[in-house]
């Protein structure tokens, strides 16, 4: 996926408390703290982009240079704090479909800022973008998870398939489906 077959210009988001941008090298103490926390990543994919490079540096260039073709990845900022991050993926330009996902730093859990993020990035794609439907996908007993999706319209469509998430094991996921109409 390139972000120019979404977007006219690289998107940008502006909310009441939140901002959704890139990622700059001033983020980099906070983007190895999100990183390196293994209670952030225990509902995630082994493959995340963020989490393939040990130098910060380089995963910020790389979010903006080689991951474009895969997803692209925004900053959840508050004030000039990087929360998380939230990411589009697996977009389907003939169906007008596109993933999401996100994760935050563990001192923003609990605070509603991943379902403001996430109705954001909604807001966003259905303002700018000929997206029609956004999909999600969660590991089971990923409760929080589910509920920033239950709070932003999702609905469950398929419970426990089996995904390759890059565990020794197939991981069981929970499927959710969000039109944009």
């Amino acid at each position: 996926m390139s972000w120019e077959k979404l977007f006219d210009v690289f998107p940008y988001g502006q909310g009441e408390r939140l901002v959704l941008k890139r990622v700059t090298a001033e983020e980099t103490n906070a983007l190895r703290e999100l990183v390196s926390d293994p209670e952030v990543y225990r509902y995630l994919p082994t493959f995340l982009f963020e989490r393939r490079y040990p130098d910060m540096h380089k995963v910020i260039d790389g979010l903006y240079d080689e991951c474009l073709q895969e997803s692209l990845i925004l900053g959840v900022c508050q004030d000039t704090d990087l929360c998380g991050l939230i990411e589009l993926y697996d977009f389907h330009d003939d169906l007008h479909k596109v993933s999401i996902g996100y994760r935050l730093r563990r001192k923003y859990w609990g605070k509603g800022i991943a379902t403001e993020a996430v109705g954001m990035m909604m807001r966003c794609l259905y303002t700018e973008t000929d997206i029609k439907v956004i999909t999600a996908s969660t590991m089971r007993g990923n409760q929080t998870s589910a509920q920033v999706l239950l709070k932003n319209g999702f609905e469950l469509v398929v419970h426990g398939a089996a995904e390759d998430w890059g565990y020794p094991v197939l991981t069981l996921a929970d499927k959710w489906k969000r039109h944009l109409l």
